[in-house]
């Protein structure tokens, strides 16, 4: 309802266990891994928006022939838009040589993207321009092909500013201050370091230098290699990477922010962001797709050998609750029951709210990503409107009427389908009167479905900065004439910035924030802003391990029901006639509906990595020095 939260990153990667003929002969065609690839980036599109990539890699190639294929895109649709190529490829084929799309030999030697191993990625640009350079996969590029590195990867890292000095320390000179640049040249660096080793040892041992190129290939430690590599990491990451020779990883970072899923069997192993989209893809079981353990990488070697690696010591294990809440996929089984218990959990503090009179108050939704958590606010009112039934019925025992279990019996909790978006309308206008007239208008309203005397209640999935609740929301459910609107959100006060993939990075940003200064200035507190700033500033230049979050002293003077008071007050435009409301999760609710991913940092201001703490210093120094910018 509310600003759209900006996506993550997505991961995909397949490694064809068999030769290409035998899928060729299995499924009768060539493009079976791609096929693959394909469903895999399309089940996780809404991850990223801006743009996507796909990389392949061929084995056994002879010398001088192409064996790294990569397309990347940052149209519109991205997607189909690098497929449609790909295929434009085999179409050509099939044109003027149908016979040789059984023809593995011919095909690797004539044709982009008939590899064994395929890296996809789907793009949300938190760092950086949308331009095709910033598109994953990334390609360090080397004669050598165990030191060529494609990269991809789900990351936001806090700490890029030491990380590049490091770079510079070895003698680098990067082209971009940039984390995605940061990770492939630290990789890359170790590897070239891994790879130096071994020529030496194999040198030592009178092979030829022929010999010993493959013989490094066997012997790569990439386990080594990313621990040397990501050590001195500090954020969420989920880095996936192919060399050149046919080794793969993807690992995953020792807190477990960001998600990782893989599945094997005797014909494939697959990576993927999202559960759901390997068990569409490859239709297997909930129970047969694994997570990667955080910390570890799942290591694929060019012999076919795999198997995870703990590659950094696990930390406690904080996964990102926004994964759960908003991103992923409800399609996946433990996803949609924790979004129903999110509105399962929400109940008690809603009925409170309409005062538990079911007959002048309706319930709906907006938008569509916030209907599994209806249905679990819904079924919170039916089990407590049918224990009030029960025990109606028990205390009046033989005196009750017809007429009394009639009115009983018909008692419902009255949902409705009040909005529907209407897809065909775009707010192309760029003037902001006119433009704010129209976003209003984007969602079209059943008429007839609330009465005047009726309590309008809307759940949705988060609420950040509450701009389109302010210019278009309110609005559009005040034209349906409710006495009452009382918006509730599945998630809790959003108060601190993102720093480890979510576009979420500046505090100013945030409803309920701005909320917050209104009310210290309101009360007379404003000297609590000053020692907050002075405090950050006076920290600023420690380590990351020695700050604590000191925003938090903002939010310290009040309660959530007084932060969420004010947030509907400034959310209320000034001319609409019915009153608001806003009803937020509680954090502890939070946890008992999601219990596996405890990470809340967003929520609660407890960061799981140092970085995180100075990230949210730094924005507050943004704001009030009034710098628009990320703070890391």
């Amino acid at each position: 309802m509310s600003d759209s939260i900006k996506h993550e990153c997505g991961i995909a990667l397949v490694r064809l266990l068999k030769p290409l003929e035998y899928y060729i002969a299995k499924y009768g065609t060539p493009l079976y891994g791609l096929n693959k690839m394909y469903l895999l980036m399309e089940k996780q599109h809404n991850r990223g928006q801006d743009g996507a990539g796909v990389a392949n890699i061929k084995f056994d190639m002879e010398p001088g022939n192409r064996y790294i294929s990569r397309l990347r895109s940052n149209s519109n649709k991205p997607i189909p838009d690098i497929f449609d190529k790909i295929n434009g490829y085999f179409a050509e084929v099939y044109k003027q040589h149908p016979d040789r799309l059984k023809d593995v030999n011919w095909l690797k030697q004539n044709v982009p993207f008939t590899g064994e191993l395929t890296l996809g990625h789907l793009r949300y640009g938190t760092y950086g321009k949308n331009s095709i350079e910033n598109c994953h996969p990334f390609l360090r590029q080397n004669n050598w092909m165990t030191k060529n590195l494609v990269l991809a990867g789900n990351f936001n890292l806090t700490n890029v500013d030491e990380l590049f000095n490091h770079l510079l320390e070895l003698g680098q000179h990067p082209k971009e201050k940039a984390d995605t640049v940061t990770v492939l040249e630290k990789i890359g660096h170790f590897l070239d370091k891994e790879n130096e080793r071994l020529f030496k040892e194999f040198k030592n041992k009178k092979m030829s230098n022929e010999v010993i190129s493959i013989m490094i290939g066997k012997n790569l430690d990439i386990k080594e290699i990313l621990a040397r590599s990501t050590k001195k990491f500090d954020g969420g990451y989920v880095i996936a990477g192919l060399l050149g020779h046919g080794d793969s990883f993807v690992m995953r970072d020792p807190n477990g922010i960001r998600p990782a899923h893989w599945y094997a069997d005797e014909e494939v192993v697959v990576v993927a962001s999202e559960r759901p989209a390997i068990q569409t893809a490859f239709n297997v079981k909930y129970e047969d797709v694994k997570e990667i353990t955080p910390g570890s990488a799942l290591i694929i070697k060019r012999d076919g050998k795999y198997g995870e690696q703990q590659v950094l010591e696990q930390k406690e294990k904080t996964s990102c609750s926004f994964e759960r809440i908003y991103f992923s996929r409800g399609s996946d089984k433990d996803i949609y029951e924790e979004r129903k218990n999110l509105g399962k959990l929400l109940a008690d503090q809603v009925l409170e709210a309409v005062n538990y009179d079911f007959d002048n108050t309706v319930f709906s939704f907006v938008p569509n990503t916030a209907e599994v958590c209806f249905y679990g606010m819904v079924k919170g009112m039916d089990n407590y409107l049918r224990a009030e039934i029960k025990k109606t019925l028990t205390g009046l025992g033989n005196t009750i009427t017809a007429e009394e279990i009639d009115n009983l019996l018909t008692k419902r909790v009255r949902i409705e389908k009040v909005a529907i978006k209407d897809a065909k309308l775009r707010t192309f206008i760029t003037d902001d009167t006119h433009r704010d007239d129209l976003v209003t208008h984007v969602y079209d309203v059943t008429y007839g479905s609330v009465r005047p005397t009726d309590t309008l209640v809307i759940i949705d999935d988060s609420i950040v900065r509450g701009t389109t609740l302010k210019k278009s929301i309110f609005r559009m459910l005040d034209r349906l004439n409710p006495k009452k609107i009382i918006v509730v959100s599945s998630a809790p006060q959003i108060r601190y910035p993102d720093c480890y993939g979510i576009d979420m990075a500046k505090l100013g940003d945030f409803i309920a924030f701005q909320s917050a200064i209104a009310l210290l200035k309101d009360t007379k507190q404003e000297a609590v802003i000053n020692d907050v700033y002075k405090l950050c500033k006076d920290q600023q230049d420690l380590p990351s391990e020695q700050l604590e979050n000191h925003v938090k002293k903002i939010y310290a003077p009040f309660t959530d029901e007084q932060i969420s008071v004010k947030m509907a007050e400034l959310l209320r435009p000034s001319d609409i006639k019915a009153e608001t409301q806003m009803i937020f999760q509680t954090i502890d609710n939070l946890h008992k509906a999601i219990p596996g991913h405890t990470g809340d940092w967003y929520f609660s201001g407890n960061f799981p990595t140092p970085g995180g703490n100075k990230v949210v210093n730094t924005s507050f120094i943004n704001f009030i020095e009034g710098k628009n910018q990320r703070a890391y």
